[in-house]
């Protein structure tokens, strides 16, 4: 079936329906992002289901699988919104890894490193608290005044309401910040107009702070602090329902991303085995 879909006006019209959805605005803005790049493919043609066939394989040219994926989550949306659910894609089957490339993940070396190169700046203690909590980038604003007072933060992210712990250590962390900055009350990190930092620039930051650091700039962004904590936790705990309910996951299955082992790890754990056989 064929369906003349024009940009004009229903991508407004889109993002009114996502806003109405309570999409986080982190979530509406890649949507409306992923939409618009479709229709620049699209370039004024009817769209059909041989279409986003063939989008579907234009993405996967450009992008990874996982890219490829999300980007195609938010076209099914938008094509279901504008009435041409028959032209949806299936989105590409991805085989779980066992184990995560060590040259994409961030270690406790290196995140000491930012930590210290970062020096005094509101930079370091936004990523302390990132990495020192495990929340989302975009939950940053929830970490407030009367949130470090309490040892508490309560946060609401794609319809759930969840509560974060600030512990003693970084609640006396941020207590110092504040009374530097001079916050009261409200967002702890605000920019010069006292608006909460968004994941641009802080992700802007972080990358200019990787060469004073001496690491990888690909390892370096906000998200990569969450899954050293992720890291972290289960290293030490190894109980993954408690680390879900911490990272805000609905499933466990999502939460078993951020635990993945390094290819190292897992070999080590290999050889302890054959070691175990041949004694």
């Amino acid at each position: 079936m064929q369906h003349k879909i024009s940009d004009h006006n229903l991508i407004d019209q889109f993002e009114t329906y996502l806003i109405q959805e309570e999409k986080s605005r982190a979530t509406v803005e890649k949507y409306l992002r992923d939409v618009r790049c479709f229709f620049v493919f699209l370039s004024n043609r009817t769209v059909t289901k041989e279409v986003t066939v063939a989008y579907k394989k234009y993405l996967s040219e450009q992008y990874a699988p996982a890219s490829v994926n999300s980007m195609l989550v938010a076209l099914n949306v938008f094509l279901r919104f504008a009435g041409a659910s028959d032209c949806c894609v299936k989105l590409m089957k991805i085989q779980r890894q066992i184990f995560c490339r060590e040259d994409k993940e961030l270690t406790k070396g290196e995140y000491q490193r930012l930590v210290k190169a970062a020096g005094s700046t509101q930079l370091s203690y936004v990523i302390q608290t990132i990495c020192g909590t495990g929340i989302r980038v975009s939950e940053l604003q929830y970490i407030t005044a009367e949130a470090v007072r309490s040892g508490r933060a309560s946060v609401t992210c794609k319809n759930k309401m969840r509560v974060i712990f600030i512990p003693a250590p970084l609640q006396k962390l941020l207590t110092k910040y504040m009374k530097k900055a001079g916050v009261t009350t409200g967002p702890v990190f605000v920019t010069k107009n006292k608006k909460p930092l968004d994941r641009s620039c802080i992700w802007r930051n972080m990358k200019a702070l990787c060469q004073k650091a001496g690491v990888n700039a690909e390892k370096v962004f906000p998200h990569n602090l969450r899954h050293l904590f992720a890291r972290t936790f289960y290293s030490l705990e190894r109980d993954i329902v408690r680390l879900a309910d911490l990272l805000g996951h609905s499933s466990i299955n999502t939460t078993r991303i951020y635990t993945t082992e390094t290819g190292s790890q897992h070999i080590s754990r290999l050889e302890r085995v054959q070691a175990a056989l041949l004694t």
